[in-house]
């Protein structure tokens, strides 16, 4: 489920740098690099709240049905929502001006904030809709097949044994 982040940050990207004519650099890849760092967290952090969000109806009973797993994802993605755009606004906001500058070193950081802005926007996309939706799917999946509960660890030999 993580690739997903990388792959939408990197469409984003991809397609602010084709628009703005920067050619692959060293420059470049480094703005790749920082893009997905910030993708790959903010991804997993998602992941993190929507496991605590379907734990919390698990011990309250519920999570038996599609309708429950769903609440629990929304209530997970709405507890990520304003951090989630937090970081994008502070991110756009600190490289957007980048992007226009002409002055001196703006020919270096310019290919750097590229990637950045234009990932920034796609991943924030994929976090904040596509991720949610996704772990519908596959916790249904496991719903249907019985293995949404943690399973029994009875067989196991304690290390006191």
């Amino acid at each position: 489920m993580l690739l997903f982040p990388t792959a939408y940050a990197l469409t984003g990207g991809l397609l602010l740098q084709w628009l703005l004519h920067y050619n692959f650099s060293v420059a470049v890849a480094v703005g790749y690099i920082a893009l997905f760092g910030i993708a790959v967290e903010t991804g997993v952090v998602m992941v993190v709240y929507l496991h605590e969000a379907l734990e919390k109806r698990v011990q309250t009973g519920h999570a038996k049905t599609r309708a429950d797993l769903e609440a629990a994802a929304i209530e997970g993605a709405v507890q990520r929502l304003r951090p989630k755009l937090m970081t994008v606004v502070a991110v756009l906001a600190s490289l957007a001006p980048i992007l226009w500058e002409s002055g001196i070193g703006s020919d270096v950081m310019k290919p750097i904030a590229a990637p950045i802005v234009g990932g920034m926007i796609t991943s924030s996309i994929n976090v904040l809709i596509l991720v949610p939706v996704f772990f519908v799917m596959l916790k249904e999946r496991a719903l249907r097949r019985g293995q949404l509960y943690p399973q029994d660890r009875t067989d196991t030999v304690s290390p006191s044994e």
